[in-house]
C-alpha cells in the first residue's frame, strides 16, 4: 500500500507534506530549545547554590562528640558526615550530612536528631539545593517551586505542539476521507489504513525532527550568549556568566518527546479516520462545511458578499484554527502585560529609588562586622579628591514609652497610634497591654552619626551644634488620609520634653536618659528608609560611646555615605569608588555600591527579564503563526473545490483574493481585539494600585513595542494566506472539480 499509494500521495501533494514536515520541525526545535535551555538554567542555578551554600543535604548543630559523629555515619543512607569548622563555634559543632538518596532527607534528619538526643531545631536543610531535585519540605507552606514551574511550562508547550501537528495531520487526512472510503470498500482494513498513515508520518517527520533538534541546540546556545553579553556589562560578572552544558540524556528526551509528539498527533486523526464506515467516507464530499448556517452580519456589512463568504469559511475552520487563535491571544496578552508591567515597574523604581536618592548618595560602603567607634579612617576619607561630602553612621535599636499625655494633638485627634497602625505602633505584647500601662511602647531606631556629620546636621536644621543629646524625628504617617506613595505626616509627640528615656531593646530594665536637642521633620541626607510608626533618634558618636553599654542593640555593620563632586560621570564615579576601596579594604571587610552602576545594572536586569519573557511570548506567537501556516499550506485539497464552485457561479479571482484578505485580517485582529480591553483594564488597575496618575504612565507606555508585535502577527498571518492563496489561484479549477490529487 505504501509503494502504490503513500509515496505517490507525498510526491503529488507537496504542500500537505511540507505542512507536516514544518510542524514536525517546529515541534522538535521548540522541544530541543526548551529542554536544552531548561537543563542549562538548572545546571547554572545548582552550581550557584553549591558555590554559595555548599553541596550538603542536611545539617546538625549542637554539642556533638566523636561517638555521636560515628553514630551519624552509621545510618545506612548517610554517605558522609563532615564537621564544618568554619561554622562551628559558640553555638556548638556543625556537622554537614550527605545522603546517598536525597529524597528521604526530610525523613532521615529528624531520626538522626532523635538518635543523638537533640531537639528538632538543631536540624537544618539545604532547602534550595534539594528543591533543585524536586525534593520539598513536606511541612513548608511555600516550598521553592521555580523548577516545577519550568516543568509545567515545558508540558504546556509540548501540549500546544501536539495540537499544531495534530491539525496538520488532520487537514491532510481529512482531505483523503473519500479516497480511504474507496480503499475500505475494496478490502483495506482499518489497521492497514492506520499503519499506512503512521508510516507516512514517520517518513515525513524523521529528517525534520533531527534538523529541529540541531536548530534547538543552536538557538539555546545563542540565548546563553546573549545573556552573557548582558551580564558582561555588570561589575560582578565573573560569578554570573553562564556556562553552556549538554547531556546525552537531553538528546534522548528531545528525540523521544518529538517522536511521541509527532506520532501521537498523527495517531489521533488516523484512528478517527480508520473508524469511519466505507459508506460515510465515500459520501464525504470534502471542502468546508458548516453544521449550522449563521450569517456574518458585521463582515457582510463591511465587505459585502466576500465578507459573508469569508465569515462562513472562518466558522467552518474554527476548530482547525482554535490553537492559532488561543496562541496568538495568549502571546499578545502576555507580551502587552509584560511590557506594561516593566514600564510601570521602571517608573515606580525611578520615583521611589533613583530620583529619590539622586542627590542623597553616589557611593555607599558597608563595613562588615565593624562598630562605628572602631573605624578610624573618617578624616582620610574626607581628604580624598573628588568627595564632596562623607558621612559615617551605624544603626541601633531601642524602645521608648510614649504616654498619652506626650502624644501630639494632631495624633490624638486621629485616634492615636492604635488607629493609624494598631499593633505595628506598639512594642508591647499586645495593644491592650500597652494601653493599660498608660503609654505606647514604641520602637526607637537610633542612627549614630560621626561627630562632624552630626554637627553639620545640627546646622542644617538650624540649631547650635552640640554633641551631648539626641535629635528626634517627630513624625508619624497619617495612613488614614494618604497612601504610601504620597505620604502625609503629622507630629508624633509634643515638643515639650527636654529629655527622653530610651530602653534597651532586649532588656527594658536597662535604660538611659538622654537630652533632646531638637524635634524635627527633616532627616539627614542618608540612604535610609524609616519605619512609619517609630520615633527615630539621631545621635552623635560621642554620646553613643557613653550610652552604648546601657542601650546596646547596635547592628553589626557600619555604613559610609559618599557624595561625589562629579555626579554624572560613570568613569569618574568608578575611579572614585576604587580610590575609596584602596583606602579601606586593607583594614576592613567592605562592600561598596555605585549609584550610577546600580542604575546600569537595574536597566540590564530589566532588559534580561524582557529578553526571556519576551522570548516566551514570541514563542507562543510563533506557535500560533505556525498553526496558521500549517493550515494554509495544507488546506489546498479541501478548498480548491470550494473556490472552483465560487468561480463557476461568477466570483472573480479578485473576489477570492478579497476573501483571503478578510480571513487573514479577522484571524490576526481577533486576538488583538480580545486582548486590548483586558490590557487596558490591567493598566488602570496597576496604575491605581501603584498610586500613580494615568497621566504619569502614558508618556512611558510601551506603545511602539506592542505596535511592532501586533504588526508582526498581522504580517505573518497575511504571508501565510498569501502563500496559500497564490497556490490555489494557480490551480486549474476544472481539474480541481474532478481530480483528487494536486500536483
Amino acid at each position: 500500500m505504501w509503494k502504490d499509494y503513500s509515496s505517490g500521495f507525498i510526491k503529488n501533494n507537496k504542500a500537505s507534506s511540507l505542512s507536516i514536515m514544518a510542524a514536525a520541525l517546529i515541534a522538535a526545535l521548540f522541544l530541543s530549545f526548551l529542554c536544552t535551555l531548561f537543563y542549562n538554567f538548572w545546571m547554572d542555578e545548582t552550581a550557584r547554590i553549591i558555590l554559595e551554600d555548599g553541596d550538603w543535604d542536611g545539617r546538625i548543630t549542637g554539642e556533638i562528640s566523636e561517638l555521636q559523629l560515628s553514630t551519624i555515619k552509621s545510618f545506612a543512607n548517610v554517605e558522609k558526615a563532615v564537621i564544618n569548622n568554619a561554622l562551628s563555634g559558640a553555638k556548638g559543632t556543625v556537622v554537614d550530612i550527605y545522603f546517598y538518596n536525597r529524597r528521604v532527607a526530610y525523613q532521615d534528619m529528624p531520626l538522626i536528631a532523635e538518635r543523638l538526643g537533640l531537639e528538632e531545631n538543631a536540624v537544618s536543610y539545604n532547602t534550595l539545593l534539594l528543591s533543585q531535585y524536586l525534593i520539598h519540605d513536606p511541612n513548608a507552606k511555600q516550598p521553592p517551586m521555580l523548577l516545577s514551574l519550568y516543568l509545567v511550562v515545558l508540558v504546556l508547550v509540548s501540549f500546544s505542539l501536539i495540537l499544531i501537528i495534530h491539525n496538520s495531520f488532520a487537514v491532510s487526512m481529512n482531505a483523503r476521507i473519500h479516497q480511504f472510503g474507496i480503499f475500505s470498500s475494496i478490502g483495506a482494513t482499518p489497521g492497514q489504513i492506520r499503519f499506512c498513515l503512521m508510516q507516512e508520518a514517520a517518513i515525513l517527520s524523521l529528517v525534520p525532527i533531527l534538523a529541529g533538534w540541531l536548530l534547538g541546540i543552536a538557538l539555546s546556545f545563542g540565548v546563553m550568549k546573549a545573556a552573557n553579553l548582558l551580564v558582561s556589562q555588570l561589575p560582578q560578572r565573573d560569578n554570573m556568566l553562564l556556562q553552556f552544558y549538554y547531556h546525552p540524556a537531553i538528546f534522548a528526551v528531545t528525540i523521544l518527546a518529538s517522536l511521541f509528539t509527532v506520532l501521537f498527533s498523527a495517531w489521533l486523526p488516523a484512528i478517527k479516520l480508520s473508524r469511519m464506515t466505507p459508506l460515510e467516507a465515500i459520501r464525504n464530499a470534502g471542502g468546508l462545511q458548516l453544521k449550522k448556517k449563521k450569517k456574518s452580519r458585521l463582515l457582510a456589512l463591511l465587505f459585502g458578499m466576500e465578507g459573508e463568504l469569508a465569515g462562513n469559511a472562518l466558522k467552518a475552520q474554527k476548530k482547525a484554527l482554535r490553537t492559532s487563535t488561543l496562541s496568538l491571544t495568549l502571546s499578545f496578552f502576555g507580551f502587552s502585560i509584560m511590557m506594561n508591567f516593566f514600564s510601570l515597574s521602571t517608573l515606580s523604581t525611578q520615583y521611589t529609588y533613583f530620583e529619590k536618592y539622586q542627590n542623597v548618595w553616589d557611593i555607599m560602603v558597608t563595613l562588615k562586622d565593624t562598630e562605628i567607634e572602631n573605624f578610624g579612617l573618617t578624616e582620610k576619607l574626607r581628604e580624598i579628591r573628588g568627595i564632596q561630602d562623607c558621612v559615617v553612621y551605624q544603626k541601633a535599636m531601642a524602645k521608648v514609652h510614649i504616654p498619652d499625655s506626650w502624644q501630639s494633638d494632631e495624633l490624638a485627634a486621629l485616634g492615636g497610634p492604635a488607629v493609624l497602625a494598631g499593633q505595628a505602633a506598639s512594642g508591647a505584647t499586645d495593644a491592650a497591654t500597652a494601653k493599660e500601662a498608660g503609654a505606647w511602647l514604641a520602637e526607637a531606631p537610633i542612627v549614630i552619626l560621626d561627630d562632624d556629620a552630626f554637627r553639620a546636621y545640627c546646622k542644617e536644621i538650624g540649631i547650635t551644634p552640640r554633641l551631648d543629646g539626641t535629635i528626634i524625628l517627630n513624625q508619624i504617617w497619617d495612613s488614614l488620609h494618604s497612601n504610601f506613595r504620597h505620604r502625609i505626616y503629622v507630629p508624633y509627640v509634643k515638643e515639650a520634653q527636654d529629655t527622653v528615656t530610651l530602653l534597651n531593646a532586649k532588656q527594658e530594665s536597662d535604660q538611659a536618659e538622654i537630652p533632646v536637642l531638637a524635634y524635627t521633620q527633616t532627616v539627614p541626607v542618608l540612604k535610609e528608609e524609616y519605619d512609619n510608626y517609630t520615633l527615630v533618634q539621631f545621635m552623635p558618636l560621642s554620646l553613643w560611646e557613653k550610652t552604648a553599654d546601657h542601650l546596646g542593640g547596635a547592628e553589626e555593620d557600619t555604613y559610609i555615605r559618599i557624595l561625589s563632586e562629579n555626579r554624572t560621570d560613570p568613569a569618574g564615579m568608578a575611579a572614585l569608588e576604587q580610590e575609596v576601596s584602596r583606602l579601606i579594604s586593607p583594614d576592613y571587610d567592605m562592600v561598596s555600591e555605585n549609584r550610577i552602576q546600580d542604575k546600569i545594572t537595574n536597566d540590564l536586569m530589566i532588559q534580561g527579564y524582557q529578553l526571556i519573557l519576551g522570548g516566551l511570548c514570541v514563542m507562543l506567537a510563533f506557535i500560533g503563526i505556525a498553526n496558521v501556516f500549517s493550515y494554509t499550506l495544507g488546506f489546498l485539497h479541501q478548498r480548491k473545490r470550494e473556490f472552483a464552485q465560487y468561480l463557476s457561479v461568477g466570483l472573480t479571482p479578485g473576489g477570492i483574493r478579497k476573501m483571503f484578505c478578510i480571513e487573514a485580517l479577522v484571524i490576526a485582529l481577533r486576538p488583538l481585539l480580545i486582548t486590548l480591553p483586558l490590557t487596558a483594564a490591567f493598566i488602570v488597575f496597576a496604575v491605581r494600585a501603584s498610586y500613580l496618575n494615568l497621566s504619569e504612565f502614558l508618556p512611558v507606555a510601551p506603545v511602539a513595542p506592542i505596535a511592532v508585535f501586533s504588526l508582526a502577527i498581522l504580517g505573518f498571518v497575511a504571508l501565510a494566506y498569501y502563500i496559500g492563496g497564490k497556490k490555489i489561484l494557480r490551480c486549474s479549477m476544472a481539474e480541481a472539480l474532478r481530480n483528487d490529487t494536486l500536483a
